[in-house]
């Protein structure tokens, strides 16, 4: 190993271990003001997240391999356009917020909860169902972009920085559940934001780049030896439908998502929610440029890179490259900040829907019992770090790995969520039909027709599901079938 890769792999040992004694310190603070710990205490973070902890919770979650890696890497085929996955989840949040407010008050902790307020058993077991599965497959994106990182730094192969990383989630993720993972993301926030923004303006101004002007100008050779094709500088080459795609994708996918739900639900109160919902969103699309920056960089500067094709490493390379041996080291720490922190949240989300939507309610017959569902609901986060790793030593695209699963969990239940809120006319048989419907269409558009124009398979799903939903609601009124219980919301 390099000096390079030793002085950055130290940094990352020890912010790992910083994480980890935060998330120690929390849980025992949290556990010391109570006489015993309830699983809403472990899962929930004791519903009392203020909006600066819930933005960095919210951004932090959102902010994963996908968000890091993935951007630097689509960079290849998109240019700096890329950064508008990002970008639009900023918007995403923004527009999230006018109904964030509704989660913290509908005394709910899944998704699926929600649901089954308004639709009840079928439709609850059904987005339960769709939910866990997508969660496995976000949580192998994670363990793809760090077992990147990993296999970068110290040369072993992928598949075993890929065990490595899945171990270390799990073991940081099972210490003290969420209170941990929250205090952990204040930290994470700023190694992701500041960390790797100061050391994108060092990259950039490596004499072997020579500053921004020198960079662009070598991107814009590379795009002229290429005959046009790879036109690395351009904000609009990854097309105004995939931009359209991207912010319907996070408006659909937020309200529907157990890790992004959770947090909302855990806050103190519903100001809270919305607040921090709006802070996550303009942290997010100030930080997008970042990664792409860094890609650009990649393809730019490294001698026959761009030749190679799209590269899965593009951040790191680029970053033990351009980057002194500590600035690469916070750099490299940031993104396996994001990505254990996204992971961290899948599996806690998760475990949550298992304990609460599935375990409680079938298999213990409706019992509370804390002790039994804290036991229960470390083991699943066990089981969905070995799913996790599956799906990372199967899969590469870490976009399109993420894109499936918003898509899977998002274009049926979203209609169904926005209808029990706010549409007093509609019917269980109708929010059932429309969840199922608008997940097929989804499964259809991704595997079948493999996304034509580039379109989030939540477009036509979603817009499936709306019309479904109001077809048979207002079938059923002709036929005197009475709507769905409203939806009691707690006033704060």
């Amino acid at each position: 190993m390099s000096s390079t890769q030793i002085t950055a792999s130290v940094i990352i040992l020890l912010y790992m271990a910083a994480t980890v004694a935060i998330g120690l310190i929390a849980s025992r603070r949290k556990k010391s003001k109570l006489a015993k710990e309830s699983n809403d205490d472990f899962l929930m973070a004791g519903k009392s997240l203020g909006p600066l902890v819930l933005a960095g919770t919210l951004f932090a979650s959102n902010t994963g391999g996908a968000s890091t890696t993935g951007i630097a890497t689509n960079v290849y085929k998109y240019g700096l356009s890329a950064s508008w996955y990002v970008i639009a989840g900023g918007i995403g949040f923004v527009l999230v917020s006018f109904i964030a407010p509704y989660f913290r008050k509908a005394q709910a902790n899944t998704v699926p909860e929600i649901i089954s307020k308004r639709y009840g058993k079928a439709s609850h077991i059904f987005t339960a169902f769709t939910s866990i599965t997508a969660l496995f497959m976000a949580t192998g994106a994670q363990i793809i972009a760090t077992a990147s990182i990993i296999s970068v730094l110290t040369g072993i192969g992928f598949n075993i920085a890929a065990i490595i990383s899945t171990v270390v989630v799990i073991v940081y993720t099972m210490i003290g559940g969420y209170k941990s993972v929250t205090a952990a993301n204040l930290m994470h926030v700023l190694f992701i934001t500041v960390g790797m923004g100061i050391a994108m303006f060092i990259m950039v101004n490596n004499k072997d780049v020579g500053g921004f002007g020198a960079l662009f100008t070598k991107a814009q050779g590379i795009q002229a030896a290429s005959g046009e094709y790879l036109n690395l500088l351009s904000m609009t080459k990854i097309g105004f439908t995939t931009i359209i795609g991207y912010i319907v994708m996070y408006f659909m996918t937020f309200p529907t998502g157990q890790e992004i739900v959770q947090t909302f639900c855990s806050a103190k109160d519903g100001k809270s929610a919305k607040l921090g919902s709006v802070l996550a969103g303009l942290v997010s699309a100030a930080f997008a440029i970042i990664p792409a920056i860094i890609g650009l960089i990649a393809y730019s500067c490294i001698d026959g890179y761009a030749a190679g094709g799209i590269q899965k490493n593009a951040l790191a390379e680029a970053t033990m490259r351009f980057a002194p041996p500590v600035v690469a080291g916070i750099v490299l720490a940031a993104i396996v900040a994001a990505t254990i922190s996204s992971a961290s949240g899948n599996m806690i989300g998760t475990a949550t829907m298992f304990t609460n939507d599935i375990f409680t309610p079938y298999i213990n017959k409706g019992i509370k019992n804390d002790q039994k569902e804290i036991w229960i609901s470390r083991v699943v986060m066990v089981i969905v770090g070995i799913v996790g790793l599956i799906i990372a030593l199967t899969a590469s695209n870490i976009i399109s790995v993420m894109m499936s699963a918003f898509a899977l969990r998002s274009a049926g239940p979203f209609a169904a969520f926005i209808c029990g809120i706010f549409y007093k006319n509609v019917t269980k048989r109708a929010g059932f039909i429309s969840i199922v419907v608008g997940t097929v269409v989804a499964a259809i558009w991704i595997y079948a027709l493999h996304s034509p124009w580039d379109l989030s398979a939540m477009v036509p799903g979603g817009i499936v599901a709306f019309i479904a939903i109001f077809a048979i609601s207002a079938i059923d009124k002709k036929m005197g079938i009475a709507p769905a219980p409203e939806i009691q919301f707690d006033e704060e």
